[in-house]
């Protein structure tokens, strides 16, 4: 199975992908909202000699794809040099047969990045490693600090309904408050890829 520019433009653009959400939406709007590009990493995009195009597998109940699709989304709308179009990853099997997360898991959001004539520059899966590992920390930071939320290997939907919902806050809070350096992350490695078309 190839990509080629007829199977591409069978994939939603940003706006429709958006458009045909049925969860997650106002939470994935606000992402976008928050999301700060510097100048130099704008500047980057924006000085790709060809534009490039940004093959994307997503799910709207899937948490990485709310915090990490609207940074691309940004990117390619800020910068004017990214066409984006995405797949729902539970309909093209066959595309998310070739990204495996490790060879076996069905990880999204996922980024194939494209030239114009489609030969792969590139692919990126779920989130960063960085953030991954800054997130583990301050999750085992919460669960310390918090010994009614029991151990953090265990399965949340056994903690009583309070304690839950008082559990999801914290996490929720500490994925706000590493948000920033999130998106700095996903733009960096982001920027990686996309260049080589320069190259």
């Amino acid at each position: 199975m190839t990509i080629d520019r007829a199977r591409f433009d069978t994939g939603l653009t940003y706006e429709a992908y958006k458009a045909q959400m049925t969860r997650n939406r106002d939470r994935l709007d606000e992402n976008e909202r928050r999301v700060e590009l510097s100048k130099e990493d704008l500047a980057a995009f924006r000085a790709l000699p060809r534009p490039v195009n940004v093959l994307v597998l997503a799910e709207d109940w899937c948490g990485d794809v709310v915090a990490n699709l609207p940074v691309l989304g940004r990117l390619a709308n800020d910068s004017g040099k990214l066409e984006v179009r995405i797949f729902l990853r539970d309909q093209n099997d066959d595309i998310m047969q070739r990204y495996l997360n490790k060879g076996q898991f069905k990880s999204i959001p996922v980024f194939v990045f494209f030239d114009v004539d489609f030969r792969e520059l590139g692919h990126w899966i779920e989130r960063p490693a960085a953030v991954t590992e800054v997130r583990a920390k301050r999750r085992k930071q919460i669960f310390a600090a918090h010994p009614e939320f029991g151990s953090p290997d265990a399965p949340v939907d056994q903690l009583a309904e309070d304690v839950r919902v008082r559990l999801q806050g914290e996490l929720a809070k500490m994925r706000d408050e590493t948000a920033k350096f999130a998106n700095a992350e996903v733009v960096r490695e982001l920027r990686e890829i996309a260049t080589r078309v320069a190259a």
